[in-house]
């Protein structure tokens, strides 16, 4: 690693590098085939002859377990094999299951719910793997100085993928189409894949005999494992507000006095706000050379949002969609816990840890839900998701602010 300070053109030269593009570009088609569902969910399923909430939530479970598990084949499968060998696989796998997607109609109509939802767990299995490999493979391939400002950069643009979901749906003329251009999109980027390098630092123990990937290492060590769970921690709120105030909300409506709230649109919103909050966040990170106190801020300012929307004026559809925009840009710190996570972790685990992290925050989303449903059985939906809220900070505080800090932290070490 260069000490020396570089100038502007090397800087720009190395966030735009290869590697950060095709991370980027991975991330977006990533986001746009793991919201698809969260988006398509209420006609897809009225389409099928299914029911949106319960059918609904069964599938969204199903995907979830999926990225639960998938993060941890990929996380393993990363350190052992590389980094690139994630980034090949796993865009296949969601590529095919999402295009499949697109032809349920035509299944057999007998046992629908478990063939779409058989589907999600697969595209879930697949989209674990991206995320995790891309941040790995650019925190190793920059510079120190410039980690935070480049994972920022694939976040930031990936995450538009929600967007551009919403917006092709509404313009593809049928939800099933929305599928397979997914799914045509990720084939297409595997040959774009061909260009990229694997990452030096991982080919520099790649032949050592140190142990690569084991995931029970992280449970073997009491600080390794405390390590663990304070990184999945600071992540939940991200999915605590698109799994339930944007996936579910619909089911505020009523309660706010609204007519009618778009689950797809309020996703789309939220990850407006959670695009730019994640081009901010390494920014803001690099300007106060702390990755724990850029993460604080940003939670700060999505715990207010989450209580004025749920207790604030909240009366009409727009206002919902602009304190989405709210809770995203607080939460854009998602590029950032995952850097963090690959900085607290030596290069033998690494992929690991920023594969299963954040799909271990993903995998809790069905945990978030059937809180919120269960609280739902003696409290409104407001105040069943204001207790789901207040556990989810509550954690995310904590581990943020006793996790050790990393940033400029040389990576070039194993555990």
């Amino acid at each position: 690693m260069q000490k020396e300070e570089l100038p502007l053109s090397s800087k720009m030269r190395l966030i735009f590098s290869i590697p950060v593009i095709i991370a980027a570009l991975g991330y977006f088609v990533d986001i746009y085939d793991l919201l698809l569902f969260g988006i398509v969910r209420i006609p897809s399923l009225k389409a099928l002859g299914l029911n949106p909430d319960i059918d609904g939530t069964f599938i969204l479970n199903a995907q979830m377990v999926g990225l639960l598990l998938g993060g941890i084949f990929w996380g393993i499968f990363g350190d052992k094999k590389g980094r690139l060998s994630v980034l090949f696989g796993s865009i296949l796998v969601y590529s095919v299951a999402n295009i499949a997607c697109g032809f349920l109609p035509y299944f057999p109509k007998e046992h629908l719910v478990y063939q779409y939802a058989g589907l999600r767990f697969i595209a879930g299995i697949g989209l674990a793997g991206e995320l995790g490999a891309g941040i790995t493979l650019v925190s190793e391939s920059l510079p120190r100085n410039l980690r935070a400002i480049g994972t920022s950069v694939v976040a930031g643009f990936g995450l538009m993928g929600a967007v551009v979901a919403q917006l092709t749906v509404e313009l593809a003329g049928g939800w099933n189409i929305s599928y397979i251009i997914g799914g045509i999109l990720g084939i297409l980027l595997l040959f774009l894949r061909i260009s990229v390098s694997e990452s030096g630092i991982y080919k520099n123990i790649e032949n050592q005999s140190v142990s690569k990937g084991n995931f029970l290492s992280f449970f073997t060590h009491k600080d390794r494992l405390i390590r663990y769970l304070k990184c999945i921690a600071i992540g939940l709120p991200t999915w605590y507000c698109i799994g339930i105030l944007a996936v579910l909300a619909n089911q505020f409506a009523p309660e706010l006095g609204i007519k009618e709230i778009s689950p797809g649109k309020a996703i789309m919103w939220a990850y407006v706000g959670i695009s730019v909050g994640d081009l901010l966040s390494g920014f803001i990170s690099h300007a106060l050379k702390s990755r724990k106190m850029a993460i604080f801020y940003m939670l700060v300012t999505t715990i207010i949002g989450v209580a004025f929307m749920l207790f604030g004026n909240t009366d009409t559809e727009h206002t919902y969609y602009l304190f989405c925009v709210w809770l995203g840009l607080g939460t854009g710190y998602w590029a950032m816990f995952v850097t963090l996570a690959a900085e607290q972790f030596g290069t033998n685990i690494r992929n690991t840890a920023t594969t299963t992290v954040p799909n271990m925050v993903r995998g809790l989303v069905p945990v978030m839900i059937f809180g919120f449903d269960f609280f739902k059985n003696d409290f409104s939906v407001i105040i069943s998701a204001a207790i789901v809220g207040a556990v989810v900070f509550g954690l995310a505080f904590y581990s943020t602010l006793t996790i050790s800090e990393t940033h400029n932290k040389d990576l070039e070490f194993t555990e």
